[in-house]
């Protein structure tokens, strides 16, 4: 089998993916190349590839290069975790709505940095999707990279290609619903529905038990504070950390839980994200500038740089990321039950047809199929319902260059406050990565 992770240079993505599918027993022989326009971030990633063979003794084959096409042919399954324009593009998607006076916590799925990020990423994405197409049809696409609803949809809609997208929100709602509420081992069995970021929980039973009731049971004897009363450090690792408030107050409001991080689900909504709420502070949601993600990255390079040097002990134990168990359910082992972004074909009742969602999916040998999961209530179908149309919006923005189509998604996004700004904002936005779209 051959695997291929675009943005194989990745510190953050291809350590972890690249461990756990070297460990599975059942994938041993197989081959991993690592792609990437970057070279010395390359070499860097292929000397952490080789000392991780030579530790875990697995027998595997990895390899690297930076051509696209001659990596992809005789592919079984690409994996993506790419970065268009690197953290110096993303600062322009930040720091320019932050001139009109918008706030984004995270910057990567919607608002102007969401819109920003999805011009300059479809496109590549698709082209990506067309090699696939050409020299390795049978490959399957495991999609990491963000944002994730606008990329999974722009390659189901405009190439034959299977995609899958992944994302580890859910995973980590739940971790900290166990350990808030104590669940010890207890089963814990998800209905969810929504889009990437913007998942809610419509029904979660623990051993049985209704969920929602050992949740509000808690949440009676730790009632919820605003503005928030723990404190805010601002610093690399601290605004990574999801502080629940935000989500219990969303809960409080619908009835279910929102099933991801508070810094995401902050940038669905107009009212979280602004100088009344010190922006956010107040739901103990702090903005992730590109200088904590610089420290970050840097911190990841330097790690792996010891790695490789044997500074370091390699973890060999699985990540939590889903791309290794998926592969293994699609070569033919056990089905596996995993949270997914698929086409909707009936998933969510009430979304429309061959949008992408994420609901549950079942996997099996080379089959992916979403979890029916019924009809989202319709308070959270108001709130999630205007997002995907402006994400099939954004889609055909970015495939056909059209600014005026990308002008509509900004204008009607909920954090844009000011009309007048968004012509504006668009075209500075559009400027600043003229280089990243060729299309406009």
């Amino acid at each position: 089998m051959k695997v291929v992770l675009i943005g194989g240079g990745s510190v953050n993505w291809t350590p972890p993916i690249l461990t756990d599918l070297v460990i599975r027993p059942e994938l041993e022989g197989s081959t991993a190349l690592l792609l990437d326009i970057d070279p010395e971030a390359l070499e860097l990633t292929l000397a952490y590839g080789q000392r991780l063979l030579a530790e875990s003794g697995r027998r595997w084959t990895v390899e690297a290069s930076m051509e696209r096409r001659a990596a992809l042919r005789d592919a079984d399954y690409v994996i993506l975790t790419i970065g268009v324009g690197g953290l110096d593009a993303m600062e322009h998607d930040l720091a320019i709505p932050l001139n009109y006076g918008i706030y984004q916590s995270v910057g990567d799925t919607v608002g102007p940095g969401g819109l920003s990020r999805a011009l300059r990423h479809i496109p590549v994405v698709y082209q990506i999707a067309r090699d696939i197409e050409e020299v390795c049809p049978q490959a399957w696409l495991i999609n990491y990279t963000n944002p994730m609803t606008t990329l999974t949809r722009a390659v189901s809609k405009h190439t034959g290609v299977r995609v899958i997208g992944l994302c580890h929100e859910l995973t980590g709602v739940l971790r900290r619903l166990r350990r808030l509420i104590d669940l010890g081992e207890a089963h814990i069995e998800t209905r969810v529905a929504g889009i990437n970021h913007l998942i809610w929980l419509l029904e979660w039973k623990v051993d049985g038990r209704d969920g929602y009731e050992l949740l509000r049971a808690y949440l009676s004897e730790h009632p919820v504070e605003v503005p928030y009363q723990g404190e805010l450090p601002g610093n690399p690792a601290s605004v990574f950390q999801d502080r629940l408030l935000l989500k219990w107050r969303l809960f409080e409001t619908f009835g279910l839980l929102p099933a991801a991080g508070d810094r995401h689900l902050a940038e669905f909504f107009p009212y979280f994200l602004t100088e009344s709420t010190n922006r956010g502070a107040d739901y103990g949601v702090e903005l992730t500038t590109v200088e904590y993600r610089r420290a970050i990255a840097a911190w990841r390079r330097d790690w792996v740089r010891r790695a490789v040097t044997g500074e370091e002990t390699l973890p060999l134990l699985p990540s939590g990321e889903a791309a290794a168990e998926i592969i293994c359910a699609l070569e033919g082992g056990s089905e596996h039950l995993q949270i997914v972004n698929l086409p909707n074909e009936g998933q969510v009742a009430n979304l429309p047809r061959d949008a992408v969602v994420e609901t549950m999916g079942r996997i099996s040998r080379d089959r992916a199929e979403g979890v029916e999961s019924g009809e989202l209530p319709p308070a959270v179908l108001a709130v999630v319902l205007p997002h995907v149309l402006r994400q099939e919006m954004t889609v055909e923005a970015a495939m056909t260059g059209n600014p005026a189509l990308a002008l509509q998604v900004l204008a009607t996004d909920p954090l844009v406050h000011d009309f007048a700004c968004a012509a504006p904002m668009l075209d500075e936005l559009l400027r600043a990565h003229r280089a990243h779209l060729p299309q406009f």
